[in-house]
């Protein structure tokens, strides 16, 4: 038991996904997870821990931003003893070779952010994923034939649609080649080098500078589910 979260160490498995919305980790242990049971529900973040495919896995959700997925993430990879997390969720983009609907897997994540220098006094504002879980995506990916774009993403403090402009926000970044953008990555991949652990990044695209298409619930639900099997089918690899 830590300050945030109250599960016992024995019911977290040391495989990890972690979307950003407690709800959706409720979703995703209710439509894939079998004798799933919850086990965390403090400040309503909520953890389930149940089997996929004969294999322990626990879903714990991050909350929005850098502060959050780090604290979370700090928790389970130190106390718990957590080996791997792959952050699932949405993000935004302004590149013009990715689309809406797209998945990217992010490579490394880039982000103007005083998080290490006041965790560990370290300038750093480029941080990559982990090579080996990126790679097991990457392979699973090409047998259930998804198409994966993957590259460098930004992980950003603002809502990139609240931004003042486009052009503002793309202006605090060294160049044009990020696929996406959301607002947790560079927080886990910190965390997760900091204790020598893996972690990865796979985001399905729903909002784009240059991709203006709206999308129904059902497009989005069936598009978030490819991105969920991926990621788990990869985690208990």
């Amino acid at each position: 038991m830590t300050v945030h979260i109250e599960s016992k160490k024995e019911d977290i498995a040391d495989i990890v996904l972690m979307p950003g919305d407690p709800l959706r980790a409720k979703y995703i242990a209710e439509k894939f997870l079998t004798n799933y049971k919850l086990v965390n529900k403090v400040r309503n973040m909520l953890g389930y821990t149940g089997y996929y495919k004969g294999k322990l896995v626990t879903i714990f959700a991050s909350g929005m931003g850098i502060p959050s997925i780090g604290i979370y993430s700090y928790e389970l990879y130190k106390f718990y003893d957590v080996k791997k997390i792959i952050r699932i969720g949405t993000s935004g983009s302004f590149n013009k070779n990715v689309n809406v609907l797209d998945v990217v897997l992010s490579s490394g994540a880039f982000c103007n952010t005083y998080f290490p220098k006041l965790l560990d006094n370290k300038n750093i504002n480029y941080i990559e994923s982990s090579e080996t879980l990126n790679n097991t995506i990457k392979e699973i990916a090409t047998t259930k034939n998804i198409p994966l774009k993957v590259g460098k993403t930004i992980t950003s403090d603002v809502f990139d649609l609240y931004a003042s402009s486009m052009e503002e926000f793309k202006s605090n970044f060294p160049d044009d080649n990020f696929l996406a953008a959301e607002m947790e990555a560079f927080g886990l991949f910190y965390i997760a080098k900091k204790f020598k652990k893996e972690a990865s990044c796979l985001m399905t695209v729903v909002d784009s500078f240059y991709d203006k298409k709206s999308l129904t619930s059902e497009e989005r639900e069936r598009s978030l589910d490819q991105m969920i099997t991926l990621a788990l089918d990869a985690i208990i690899m």
